[in-house]
């Protein structure tokens, strides 16, 4: 199916300018790509996604093109940013083709806005929205989350093929689902009193989104055969986007995104997911709200997303993100980076310090995991 954005935005920040979706959609997306480039590059970086991307460069070279292969070794960092546009560069490449997770998508977009070329995404995974938004975030190659860039544009074109995307782990989809989620919580949050309204239809497309994750999420991670798993896989990976899109930078984060951020401060030998640790960011937050303002509200939702991301097998506590054991000076950091004169907290109606913020983190523990939060090392 075509869905093309193309008159939606002088700017075109709310989507790509063409989206196909469905079984066999790179077959159909990819006699587009002749009239966007004639020498892509396409870079990827997984080796388990290594197949897909080779397929994807014969058929580049079956329809005419010049296509060149390059390969992330970390992901959205400078170091790969800047050796991966020399790249593009020195062999004068006229577009890039980003396939992959996340990481990959975000750099592939960055890329190509640094190089003022047009960017196309091949998502392989449902695990964040990056193939459809004007957006992408910069990690360091540890993982560390160091800021986010606006691009100018969406992609010029969005493949999201099922076949793909149905061969990630399942981890990623479950990952995909609790980043999706997030969208309400946050947007519900920062810009549910807004007068604006579009801001206001992405809110309420972010409540429906997450009613539709309820009720779909386990049948879909279970049977990717179902209908349940396209409603879903494409929820995250599109319609999670198209919230962003409409609603802008006002209805994109609250508290749950800059607690991810702070987290990735943490140096750990176990990788969780961008996703993973949104969604307990998410508990976090609703910790915070209940606290705050003693909002039974935010008390039940807190219960309500627990069990739920407990069935999708998601972590809801730091031990079980596996970052048990930090030391005092890395909680320091995660709070001094969450709290930050940057950081989107200070746009919430919350007024959140790391006092606050401590508390709720314990508060976590105590009621979600009966064990200590944390693990301290002196």
């Amino acid at each position: 199916m075509i869905m093309d954005f193309k008159k939606i935005s002088t700017y075109n920040k709310i989507s790509p300018e063409k989206v196909i979706r469905g079984a066999n959609a790179w077959e159909e997306g990819k006699q587009y790509i002749p009239q966007i480039c004639k020498s892509p590059l396409v870079i990827g970086r997984s080796n388990s996604t290594e197949e897909i991307r080779e397929k994807l460069y014969i058929d580049l070279k079956s329809i005419g093109l010049n296509p060149l292969r390059g390969k992330l070794l970390y992901g959205c960092c400078e170091e790969d940013l800047s050796r991966i546009s020399k790249l593009a560069n020195d062999h004068n490449c006229d577009g890039i083709i980003a396939s992959g997770g996340g990481k990959v998508l975000d750099a592939g977009k960055l890329i190509a806005y640094r190089l003022d070329l047009p960017s196309i995404t091949v998502p392989l995974s449902a695990a964040t929205c990056a193939g459809w938004t004007a957006l992408s975030n910069i990690y360091s190659k540890n993982g560390a989350f160091i800021k986010d860039q606006s691009l100018k544009s969406c992609p010029k074109l969005l493949i999201f093929d099922h076949d793909f995307v149905k061969e990630a782990p399942k981890r990623t989809l479950a990952s995909g689902i609790a980043d999706a989620l997030a969208k309400w919580y946050e947007a519900s949050l920062s810009s549910g009193s807004s007068d604006d309204g579009l801001v206001q239809q992405a809110v309420q497309m972010a409540r429906v989104l997450r009613d539709q994750l309820f009720i779909d999420g386990i049948k879909a991670l279970n049977e990717t055969s179902s209908d349940s798993w396209v409603r879903v896989a494409e929820g995250c990976a599109l319609t999670a986007g198209l919230i962003g899109g409409i609603g802008g930078s006002k209805c994109r984060t609250a508290a749950a995104h800059p607690i991810h951020n702070g987290l990735t401060q943490i140096k750990s030998s176990k990788l969780s997911l961008h996703g993973e640790i949104v969604g307990f960011g998410i508990i976090i937050q609703l910790y915070l709200e209940e606290l705050y303002s003693g909002s039974q509200l935010a008390k039940h939702a807190k219960k309500q997303l627990i069990k739920f991301l407990k069935e999708l097998n998601l972590p809801t506590t730091i031990n079980s993100l596996g970052l048990e054991g930090i030391t005092s000076d890395e909680i320091k950091e995660v709070y001094d980076f969450i709290c930050s004169n940057h950081s989107d907290v200070k746009e919430l109606p919350l007024n959140i310090d790391k006092d606050l913020l401590y508390e709720a983190f314990m508060n976590s523990s105590e009621e979600n995991s009966n064990c200590k939060l944390f693990n301290i090392k002196n």
